[in-house]
């Protein structure tokens, strides 16, 4: 007994004093996130500051520095998402060894993040990353880092799988490791299963999932029942989705405008955009009223299927129309030649502060000069560098090529 306890005291020496090493390597790093300026950032101005560098950053290990620097954790928002576009940047990078080092080294160097928030988003991570294998052995290995396997870290790997697209993966650990791990399934598991069954093209199986949830007197809810509806319209099985509703009502699960939103974008996306606005049509008849995420599908529908009249039509009667509306319209009615309809829509947009992406800017201002309207595109090209100084140059090279 004795030498167990000194063994543990050992090893809670030894990874004291990792995660000392690890904060001065921290603050030595953090003039990465703060260069100008000797004043030391807070935890939150530390979070901002590597999520901004981590977007434009394609060295990969300057971007692992960066993590180093910020020192996240898993309990700030913010941290998660700047962690995740980490892990997305390295993927796409081909950095795969420095990511398994990356999380192997913050759970041998810092204590603090041995716990199962943070083993959840590692495991997440590397199903993001495709390394589905490591995602297997950090599970296993959880008790040994102190955290047990609970079925909050289970569905981080029912998720992994999912991100990987190993659906058959997905299906094993379903069906085998409640059982072999001594985990009970909950909502989220279900959820997560039935989403993965939905993305294979294997909607009909959702059925024996529900009824096992049944079984096991867990209530499936309106995500439940939406995730099922967005698979049988994408496998067009349209008589299916009457069934679903039919379920709905007998669980006694509200059909409210999210399900109808679900419906509206799945008919969109399958071209079915008259389809969507007839539904649309329907309920609004019932005393039920549209959001701004309805409009946004419909618009988005009409704008791939060239009805841009629709959709003109569509974004008047918004009350307050979201970023995306107005970026589809600038792009699709630049696609369709019609820049004078596209330049009033992105002048909006400006005044709210959104400004559409290059690609749908340089269209419009290509178009505005092929169309003698000179003029307009060089204001709207001085607007944009006055807003985004560091694009000067490129849009500078844009003006250039404009007619004279």
């Amino acid at each position: 007994m004795a030498s167990i306890t000194k063994l543990r005291l050992l090893k809670s020496y030894n990874h004291q004093k990792l995660y000392t090493i690890y904060q001065i390597q921290s603050r030595k790093l953090s003039s990465i996130l703060n260069p100008d300026s000797t004043t030391p950032l807070s935890s939150k101005e530390k979070s901002r500051a590597a999520l901004s560098l981590l977007k434009s950053e394609k060295n990969p290990e300057r971007i692992i520095e960066i993590c180093r620097a910020a020192a996240l954790t898993p309990e700030s928002h913010l941290d998660r998402v700047a962690f995740s576009t980490a892990i997305s940047k390295l993927t796409e990078l081909n950095y795969f060894e420095g990511i398994r080092n990356f999380i192997d080294e913050l759970l041998k160097t810092r204590p603090d993040l041995n716990n199962e928030k943070f083993i959840s988003n590692a495991i997440v991570a590397y199903g993001q990353a495709g390394l589905l294998d490591n995602a297997f052995q950090l599970f296993d290995k959880m008790p040994q880092l102190g955290v047990g396997q609970n079925v909050k870290c289970l569905n981080a790997l029912l998720f992994s799988c999912m991100l990987a697209k190993k659906y058959d993966e997905v299906k094993r650990v379903y069906l085998y490791f409640p059982g072999k791990y001594g985990v009970k399934l909950n909502l989220d598991s279900y959820n997560t299963v039935i989403k993965a069954f939905c993305e294979s093209g294997s909607s009909s199986s959702c059925y024996s999932v529900t009824a096992e949830m049944v079984r096991k007197n867990i209530k499936p809810n309106a995500t439940t029942f939406g995730l099922m509806i967005a698979g049988f319209y994408k496998e067009e099985k349209f008589e299916d989705v009457g069934r679903v509703l039919e379920m709905m009502k007998k669980h006694e699960v509200h059909i409210g405008l999210g399900t109808y939103n679900i419906r509206i974008q799945s008919l969109c996306k399958l071209k079915k955009t008259m389809e969507a606005k007839a539904l649309l049509d329907g309920f609004k008849s019932r005393g039920m009223k549209p959001n701004s995420v309805t409009y946004t599908h419909l618009i988005h529908g009409f704008c791939r299927e060239g009805k841009l009249s629709e959709a003109k039509e569509l974004f008047k009667k918004m009350i307050k129309p979201e970023s995306d509306c107005y970026f589809t319209l600038v792009h699709y009615l630049c696609k369709g030649g019609d820049f004078e309809a596209a330049l009033d829509v992105c002048k909006k947009s400006m005044e709210k502060n959104w400004v559409p992406n290059f690609s749908s800017m340089k269209l419009l201002v290509e178009g505005l000069a092929n169309g003698s309207k000179i003029d307009e595109a060089k204001e709207l090209i001085g607007q944009i560098k006055e807003r985004f100084p560091k694009n000067a140059d490129a849009w500078g090279e844009v003006e250039e090529k404009l007619p004279s």
